[in-house]
């Protein structure tokens, strides 16, 4: 403690600003290999959140490979994923302005080889040897739901594409065997998601391109599969969850065989394409990434021996596993380093970074470090979370003094948070509040029926779990309950707005693009998502009981705290209309509550400024309402009713 000031939490001077938080970093989003170059996607908020391409030669010089009036990012589903692919140095990519497809070949400018601006591709691989591009189209040009098929996209003249299978509700992962004779796909229905219930199928493919004999392989409407893949010998691998865990099979003599039985997790939900929790670096030998308890490990499976050999490695989260000719590339980050795309040597085993969401330009002594930590719950049952402590290195705070504690509910709601470093936590934690980031029930990692819980529950399990995580550590005296404070983006912010409506535990919520109304969710918004809330709430309008009874905008009368809500003004998603309602009813309590909209951003915030006006209005609304004095100024928030 010697030589610390002191100072009241959430009064501590940080060097962890919000130019930092943005400046400074990227998101890293796609990656792939083409021979020895290595490419990948990264957003970048100093540029209105645009997507550009980037390659890494085998030299290890670094350069950006698409003009800067183009935008690699595509929209199928919203959400996006699998915008690009490369074929000897020449880049396939989905522009965002327009959703079209453009080639890139090396020395010249984007060409576009689809047409019209009412379809969205995702997925894209290339079929060298009939000329095409095969992917999932979206089809929006027609009237009521998009239209979602597996396209061949001909490369020898603009098209938009010819249909090789449709008739279901969705499609993802088309995966053309080494020979290029067998396409695996996944397809799934309403109401389902695809962890939720999909079905993986192979059907051969002619010499000119069409597809005959769709056999199912593995998955039903109740039973998951993702992440198919080929090995080099042309046996066709994929993630299965017959156990009630993600774990990896293969196809072999008409019988599919499990690789490596364990109560782990090789793959996540599929909210996005493009997504490779494995790759093959020989036929029988393949790199994988699995989680248990919250923590992500690297590991060779060998497939013939069916042996397992975990990776030492750093990190703590790894994703997006890619194999080249004598080394791998992947996604890491840990708890005192930054998310980072690493290449990895194959035969030294000796890991470098490519590219780091940002550099650590910040002395450690400000960082606190994550902890994964369990908690009980209701019913008996336990739950999960990553716990952060307050942390500076030049302060601490008065004796018997404690904490205020940030909540934070992530997104999905089948997603999981992350133990990777982030400047957007120590932003709080440097500051002198406590984080606790709850992986609820529901949440990926723990197994099918841990996720399971949430089923017919969101808007219960999700509170509780919430609830009893603050409630666990005031217990503990490692925060203090008249400050306890929950906040989440998109299904965390609907736990948000459901804690403060339906529990009396949190004494401040933050909303960021939240649902507050369940009943808009079902009727107005995109195809994706629409069905949804039939297994997290109950099928709709059968129980227009329960949805009125989960959404918060029906409770108002039930708040006791203020409020402060954040929404893109384009957002597809969650509507605007449902944080303005749910600020009108607020203010009309006469609570204290703040409204910031910000126009140009969707669901999620992608530029600077809207990321920097967030945070920092966050900031202040909480020393407004907790009473603690800012160590350094920052933009105000209009709060009414203050």
């Amino acid at each position: 403690m010697c030589g610390k000031q002191i100072a009241p939490y959430g009064s501590w001077k940080s060097p962890i600003s919000t130019e930092l938080v943005t400046a400074k970093t990227v998101t890293l989003i796609e990656d792939f290999v083409d021979g020895e170059d290595i490419y990948w996607v990264e957003s970048r908020p100093e540029e209105q959140g645009r997507y550009v391409i980037m390659r890494c030669t085998s030299s290890g010089e670094s350069t950006e490979c698409i003009p800067s009036n183009f935008y690699a990012r595509n929209t199928v589903h919203e959400y996006g994923g699998g915008a690009f692919t490369v074929l000897d140095e020449t880049i396939y990519f989905c522009n965002f302005k327009d959703q079209r497809i453009y080639r890139q070949e090396p020395g010249s400018p984007p060409q576009a080889i689809t047409v019209h601006e009412g379809y969205r591709f995702a997925d894209l691989m290339v079929d060298k040897r009939r000329n095409r591009i095969l992917c999932v189209r979206e089809d929006h040009t027609g009237q009521g739901e998009a239209v979602n098929t597996i396209v061949s996209v001909d490369l020898s003249s603009p098209n938009d594409g010819q249909i090789l299978i449709s008739g279901n509700n969705f499609y993802s992962s088309p995966r053309l065997s080494p020979d290029g004779n067998k396409l695996a796909y996944l397809t799934w229905n309403h109401p389902n998601m695809p962890w939720d219930g999909c079905e993986l199928w192979v059907a051969d493919v002619s010499d000119e391109g069409a597809l005959r004999n769709p056999t199912l392989i593995a998955g039903s409407a109740t039973e998951s599969v993702t992440q198919p893949e080929w090995s080099p010998d042309g046996i066709l691998h994929f993630v299965a969850e017959v156990t009630g865990w993600w774990n990896l099979y293969r196809w072999k003599d008409g019988v599919a065989e499990a690789l490596y039985p364990m109560e782990a997790e090789f793959a996540e939900p599929q909210w996005v394409f493009g997504m490779f929790a494995y790759d093959f670096v020989s036929p029988t030998r393949l790199l994988c990434r699995y989680t248990q308890n919250g923590l992500w490990h690297l590991a060779w499976l060998d497939t013939e021996q069916k042996k397992l050999s975990p990776i030492k490695t750093p990190y703590t989260d790894i994703s997006d596993v890619r194999c080249g000719k004598g080394f791998a590339i992947f996604f890491a980050g840990s708890p005192t380093q930054p998310l980072s795309l690493v290449r990895m040597d194959l035969d030294s085993g000796e890991m470098k970074v490519i590219r780091q969401n940002f550099e650590v330009s910040v002395d450690r002594g400000y960082f606190s470090p994550a902890q994964p930590m369990s908690f009980p719950t209701t019913n008996g049952q336990t739950a999960y979370g990553i716990y952060y402590a307050p942390t500076n290195k030049d302060f601490t705070a008065p004796e018997e003094d404690i904490p205020p504690l940030l909540v934070i509910s992530h997104g999905g709601p089948t997603g999981s948070t992350t133990t990777t470093l982030r400047y957007s936590v120590q932003y709080w934690t440097s500051r002198g509040f406590a984080v606790l980031d709850v992986n609820y029930g529901g949440s990926t990692g723990y197994g099918r029926e841990y996720r399971q819980r949430l089923n017919g529950q969101w808007g219960v399990v999700d509170v509780d779990d919430c609830c009893n995580g603050a409630l666990h550590l005031v217990n503990q005296k490692l925060a203090d309950p008249n400050r306890l404070a929950i906040r989440g983006g998109s299904a965390g912010g609907y736990t948000t707005l459901a804690c403060l409506a339906f529990r009396n535990v949190f004494k401040a919520g933050a909303s960021h693009y939240g649902l507050s109304e369940l009943e808009v969710f079902v009727t107005d918004t995109h195809k994706f998502e629409s069905k949804y809330l039939f297994t997290l709430v109950g099928p709709y309008p059968d129980r227009k009981d329960l949805y009125y009874e989960r959404s918060p905008i029906n409770y108002v009368q039930n708040f006791n705290c203020p409020l402060i809500l954040f929404q893109g003004a384009e957002d597809k998603i969650v509507p605007p209309s449902q944080a303005e309602m749910m600020f009108k009813a607020v203010r009309a309590k006469e609570l204290p509550v703040a409204y910031v909209l910000f126009e140009g951003e969707q669901h999620g915030f992608r530029r600077a400024e809207s990321i920097k006006r967030a945070l920092e209005g966050e900031l202040y609304f909480y020393s407004k309402i907790f009473k603690f004095e800012l160590a350094e100024p920052v933009t105000p928030v209009e709060i009414e009713n203050l």
